[in-house]
């Protein structure tokens, strides 16, 4: 029983909200924003259709991980292509052509809601969409550490670069970083632990942007300490909040809900702490 069902689940756990705080923390500082996250770049809803086809077709396990992954990574490709091709690598419209896509998978996300299958297929969707551990296995354990683990050992090589990269793009330029193949490669590697996060556990929210933050407020913004610190927050960050999921009621409750529920005030909490921060300074 420990080791087949609670191990698992503990280990997913840990390793999404790794991957998660991550991929948060890299993406706000080559945006040089700290209210960047995934959902910016539209792979979260990419990902997110992905997955609901699958379930809508009844594809399997394979079938989900296999289509989520495939739908958010065609989503950063359409998004680099419309940058790199037709706005000539503008961060802003780079965001904006995240943001539209993200729309347009969200719509169709609930398209598949509204042609499902009230009895059966809806309710998975639903559930699935909303985040939860319940069905973590070995098989999904092993399918979320690879990728992530490859995608973390890179964006972790690079986490120097990352330094100067926020610096602004004149300076990186001046100090011979090369900025366009630099961004694109931590957009990837975010874009595939997101992912890959949704395949296994459906969409959860707010750990990429709450977490990076608390990282800051422990340590500060080198990049070098910030980024294994903000890992080691959401992971256990997400075991509690998988804890509180299972135990606060008879039910399980998904995911997502704990984390908005802790994730808003939180937030809240921040940004009124770096407003009186700046008020200080002035």
């Amino acid at each position: 029983m420990l080791f087949q069902v609670r191990l698992p689940r503990v280990l997913t756990a840990a390793m999404a909200g790794a991957g998660l705080a991550l991929s948060g923390v890299t993406l706000q500082g080559i945006f040089r924003n700290p209210l960047v996250d995934p959902h910016v770049i539209g792979v979260t809803a990419g990902s997110a259709f992905g997955g609901t086809l699958a379930i809508f077709f009844g594809l399997g396990m394979y079938g989900l991980f296999a289509s989520t992954i495939a739908c958010g990574l065609a989503t950063l490709v359409l998004v680099f292509l419309a940058s790199h091709r037709i706005m000539q690598n503008s961060l802003l419209m780079l965001i904006l052509t995240g943001m539209i896509l993200g729309g347009l998978f969200s719509a169709l996300v609930s398209l598949l809601q509204y042609l499902s299958d009230a009895e059966d297929t809806l309710p998975s969707i639903v559930f699935w969409l909303m985040g939860s551990f319940a069905s973590a296995s070995g098989d999904k354990l092993l399918l979320l550490t690879v990728p992530v683990a490859l995608a973390s050992a890179v964006l972790l090589g690079l986490r120097w670069r990352l330094n100067l990269l926020s610096l602004g793009e004149r300076e990186a330029r001046a100090l011979n970083v090369n900025i366009h193949p630099l961004r694109w490669t931590v957009i990837f590697c975010s874009g595939l632990i997101v992912a890959c996060q949704v395949a296994v556990s459906g969409s959860i929210g707010w750990v990429e942007l709450i977490i990076p933050h608390l990282g800051r407020m422990l340590i500060g913004a080198d990049h070098q300490r910030l980024l294994p610190c903000a890992m080691l927050l959401g992971a256990a960050y997400m075991i509690v909040v998988d804890d509180l999921a299972r135990t606060l009621s008879q039910s399980e409750i998904p995911v997502s809900i704990i984390t908005a529920l802790l994730g808003a005030p939180v937030f809240a909490f921040l940004v009124y702490r770096l407003r009186r921060s700046a008020t200080h300074h002035e």
